[in-house]
């Protein structure tokens, strides 16, 4: 009994005091619509990420962590068609709800879109990376995910705060525009106890 109540306290789903009795707490787990991001935002709104957790009630914010030219691992390297040493450019980011992180998030860019152009610069982008890619000729029209669970690398669970050992969900997103271009590929490693993802289709 007493391990299962800790395990339901390193997960932070109940919550116990010396002296009181432990009780749990609301529901944390977040239903995320990945449709409702693709489509850029509208002039001077905000990034879909952050009117979409607003529309929630909860508090959202990003923290940029590197922006620079570097070697994708291989699945990225494969969905922007480079070779093994190609190169691209990384904007990787941290997400918060309500002051608790749970996602990181690495997108990659082709180097002759993003080279010139507000992408490489060491600041947010108003609207978000889908805005800025539709006013430079290259709006959104497709996005493919994959998605897995993971055992996280000692990076991930530090940088999420996981409570033990549980797995991340980490999605591979690969956006294509006009003519099937492939103009971003990011992975996304979301705390797996704190997320389900939803999506709709119809049959082929």
């Amino acid at each position: 009994m007493q391990k299962a109540l800790q395990l339901l306290k390193d997960e932070r789903l109940v919550v116990g005091r010396a002296g009181a009795a432990v009780t749990v707490r609301e529901h944390r787990q977040r239903t995320v619509r990945p449709a409702s991001f693709m489509a850029p935002a509208s002039p001077g709104d905000p990034y879909r990420w952050l009117a979409e957790a607003a529309k929630s009630g909860v508090s959202a914010r990003s923290t940029l962590l590197d922006v620079g030219e570097r070697r994708p691992p291989a699945d990225v390297r494969t969905a922007l068609g480079l070779p093994e040493d190609g190169l691209a450019l990384l904007r990787s980011q941290i997400l918060f709800i309500d002051g608790e992180p749970v996602e990181l998030v690495q997108s990659y860019y082709p180097l002759d879109i993003a080279r010139g152009t507000p992408l490489t610069g060491r600041r947010k982008i108003p609207g978000g990376s889908p805005t800025l890619l539709a006013e430079l000729g290259y709006p959104p029209r497709l996005s493919v995910d994959r998605v897995s669970a993971r055992v996280p690398t000692q990076r991930q669970y530090e940088a999420l705060n996981l409570p033990t050992s549980l797995p991340v969900l980490r999605t591979l997103r690969v956006v294509h525009s006009d003519d099937e271009r492939v103009i971003e590929a990011t992975v996304l490693v979301k705390a797996g106890h704190l997320y389900e993802l939803q999506y709709e289709f119809t049959p082929e």
